[in-house]
């Protein structure tokens, strides 16, 4: 048995992880296998905005989500 980080939040330091702004990063599994998905509280479905200043976090959240996925 171990312990798995499956959700990373992306925020400014300055905000609260409920904050508009805040970027989730999860694994999830629907049945089919893993998979990223990335969320946010403001965003409608199927929207993500991302500032440029944000990207770096975001991808770096993505790329370490993406390696711990099981295949």
């Amino acid at each position: 048995m171990r312990v798995r980080v499956t959700q990373l939040t992306v925020v400014a330091d300055d905000k609260p992880i409920f904050d508009e702004s805040a970027t989730q990063v999860e694994i999830t599994d629907e049945g089919g296998g893993e998979f990223v998905r990335i969320k946010q509280t403001c965003a409608n479905e199927g929207e993500v905005k991302i500032d440029p200043h944000e990207w770096d976090r975001v991808r770096e959240a993505i790329d370490q989500m993406i390696r711990e996925c099981r295949t």
